[in-house]
């Protein structure tokens, strides 16, 4: 005859063998679903300094500002498995001393409850745009891409990228600097 931990312990492996299979069923049911929706961006200033770096060498390094407006609707992504979205703004440019440089400009988290569309008029960079030298200066290929994580109750963290870019060109010359 069986003991009571012996059936307690039968029991509490089926319970997590069922457990298991039903998370793996809630996965499947999602894990193919295309989550790329259309992303309109559109900057309306770009200005650029020439600062100097206090991070590494004491050399002088571009500082670019941006002025964006972004509309987007993630509502489409949002399904019973997505608990979260981690949204950031990047931009990708290549320098003579680097082939691919991409910097991270915005990001926001939207959590499931919240409101999923985008509307945002006139924001500024939330993280400085730097480059390690003079890449920013005249560069005339600098694309900005909205992408996103997909946080799920169960499964895996797929990145995602919108459906829209914007390509812009930075100025040729500095910001002159102002002294008071």
């Amino acid at each position: 005859m069986n003991t009571v931990l012996s059936r307690a312990n039968s029991l509490f492996a089926f319970s997590l063998s069922v457990m298991a299979a039903l998370t793996f069923g809630c996965f499947i049911t999602t894990a193919f679903k295309d989550r790329v929706v259309p992303v309109n961006i559109h900057v309306s200033r770009v200005t650029l300094e020439n600062v100097e770096d206090f991070t590494g060498p004491r050399e002088k390094s571009d500082l670019g500002f941006l002025i964006f407006d972004i509309n987007a609707d993630l509502q489409p992504i949002f399904d019973w498995n997505v608990k979260q979205l981690f949204i950031y703004l990047s931009a990708e440019y290549s320098t003579k001393s680097n082939a691919l440089n991409q910097v991270v400009l915005w990001d926001k988290i939207i959590l499931r409850g919240d409101n999923p569309k985008l509307s945002l008029k006139e924001m500024k960079s939330k993280y400085f745009f730097f480059d390690d030298g003079n890449g920013l200066k005249g560069n005339r290929n600098i694309t900005l891409t909205l992408s996103w994580n997909v946080v799920p109750n169960a499964g895996i963290l797929p990145l995602v990228t919108g459906s829209g870019h914007k390509s812009i060109p930075f100025p040729e010359t500095y910001k002159t600097p102002m002294s008071y």
